[in-house]
């Protein structure tokens, strides 16, 4: 046998090993880097639908006007808001409002406010959602119950956000609280913001019965007479993009997550 013979057998033995070791690192790239995550807050994979995917659509509005979270999505839903991620993603939009927050240059003569939402923004209502007869949002939205939980005025603080109004405090910024819940809970919802960290406020603005409207709407003309006062609106967070948007947002706005319920 020629050297020329055994060096192309030797070449050729070489190559298919390469290719088995070139395979065999794809593998397990792909097995690392799954495209569609089967557990876990990550994301689980059903029929026609991916959780994690839902999710992201919601949180960035490009799924509006939806009424429920999908069956299927349940226990997806309902491990993110207990779990750590959830946790997490608020410490991050937190952190990202903080440091905001701590470079503003201010008017300097008690003109400047930031705006917060209470549902799921300085309040959280998961003990509430996490119940079987509300299921993370699964289950229509039903006024009686709701109402009745808040009655209780029990609802947490969400701790991440608690930590974006005491920064705000320090910095001589006003806090403004504007809710959609009705005024006839006021000082329910005065007392339950006081008890778990928020104890003052420039404005806790509450929707009258004279209120109409969407929210976006009602939630413009809130800020809008805020801003024809004189005040400053340096910050706005909330948890609902009808939070967001609209008229006089402020200067710079936090989307808290949520995607156990969506407000139009």
């Amino acid at each position: 046998m020629s050297c020329f013979t055994i060096l192309l057998l030797f070449s050729a033995i070489v190559a298919v090993a390469l290719a088995s070791n070139v395979e065999e690192v794809i593998s397990q790239v792909v097995e690392i880097h799954r495209l569609r995550p089967q557990t876990g807050s990550a994301g689980y994979t059903v029929p026609q639908l991916d959780c994690l995917s839902w999710r992201l659509a919601v949180e960035t509005n490009n799924l509006q006007n939806w009424k429920l979270v999908p069956k299927e999505c349940t226990n997806y839903v309902g491990h993110y808001m207990l779990g750590k991620q959830y946790r997490r993603d608020c410490e991050y939009v937190a952190k990202q409002a903080i440091e905001y927050a701590k470079a503003l240059k201010l008017g300097g003569d008690g003109k400047d406010v930031w705006v917060f939402d209470i549902d799921e923004t300085t309040l959280s209502n998961s003990p509430y959602y996490a119940r079987s007869d509300v299921a993370f949002g699964a289950i229509a939205y039903n006024n009686t119950k709701f109402s009745a939980w808040l009655e209780e005025g029990k609802a947490p603080a969400i701790p991440s956000i608690l930590g974006v109004y005491k920064t705000v405090l320090s910095l001589g910024i006003k806090p403004v609280f504007i809710t959609g819940t009705r005024e006839n809970f006021k000082q329910v919802r005065i007392v339950n913001l006081k008890k778990v960290g928020y104890t003052n406020w420039a404005a806790l603005i509450l929707k009258g019965e004279n209120d109409s409207g969407s929210a976006v709407q009602f939630k413009s003309s809130k800020r809008t007479e805020l801003v024809k006062a004189g005040y400053r609106i340096v910050g706005n967070i909330g948890d609902q993009w009808t939070d967001l948007i609209g008229e006089n947002v402020g200067a710079r706005t936090f989307k808290v997550p949520d995607p156990m319920y969506y407000i139009s």
